[in-house]
């Protein structure tokens, strides 16, 4: 016999330590396989869309009953039931400013007298929808397609030009139109009977792929949660 082969081969020995780490790295292995087999559907399936792409590169029309133009500041001032236009974006307001920077780009803000609020519309880029808002201002960024919402803002994104499809409510909302993002905040302004610390409120549609789509509830008395930690138009 060959004693190569005959000898006998010593058993090793796994350090429990090791062992343990091992097992938990086969399990963190297997939770991110599943949560990545739950999450690609997820991403895949989500519709991408944004705010008009043509809309900065259109003309800015105004129509209004008085204005003011200040050439050294590059300031021009509409004031009395104010319609402003850029490709699909419309503001109506009782005062609007418009500055335009250095490389062109224009921004505008547009007030309300506070008896009625300020408003905004956008076209969203390749479907039959619309993002609209009002406030007491609302200012327009035309660099960065971003509209700021201020003082009793309330933001809906509309299938179509009538039916809502969501809808957010708070002190404070901005919405991106080229990332098609969405942030809102709190605050006093937005506090009434149902809702004292003026907390955001929003109505989110799923996207079922039919149906008749859910219109706001009213003014429903909200009780703050006892395990969660963190609004509506009066």
């Amino acid at each position: 016999m060959n004693p190569m082969f005959d000898r006998p081969v010593p058993a090793r020995t796994l350090h429990p330590q090791r062992c343990a780490r091992a097992s938990r790295a086969r399990a963190a292995g297997r939770r991110i396989v599943s949560a990545l087999a739950v999450a690609l559907p997820l991403a895949l399936s989500l519709p991408v869309a944004h705010a008009e792409r043509a809309d900065r590169d259109k003309p800015l029309n105004i129509e209004a009953d008085n204005m003011t133009y200040d050439d050294l500041k590059q300031l021009t001032v509409f004031t009395g039931h104010v319609v402003a236009t850029k490709g699909t974006i419309l503001i109506r307001a009782d005062r609007v400013e418009v500055k335009q920077d250095p490389q062109g780009y224009q921004h505008a803000t547009g007030t309300s007298n506070g008896s009625t609020l300020s408003y905004f519309r956008q076209k969203r880029d390749g479907m039959d929808e619309y993002i609209e808002g009002n406030a007491v201002r609302i200012d327009y960024d035309g660099k960065q397609d971003l509209t700021t919402l201020t003082t009793r803002a309330v933001v809906r994104r509309l299938h179509g030009l009538s039916k809502l499809v969501d809808e957010v409510r708070g002190s404070v909302i901005t919405y991106d139109g080229q990332k098609d993002f969405y942030t809102a905040q709190s605050g006093k302004d937005v506090a009434g009977p149902g809702n004292p610390s003026g907390r955001v409120r929003a109505m989110l549609t799923p996207s079922t792929g039919g149906g008749v789509l859910p219109q706001p509830a009213g003014d429903v008395m909200l009780t703050p949660s006892t395990t969660l930690q963190g609004t509506s138009q009066p």
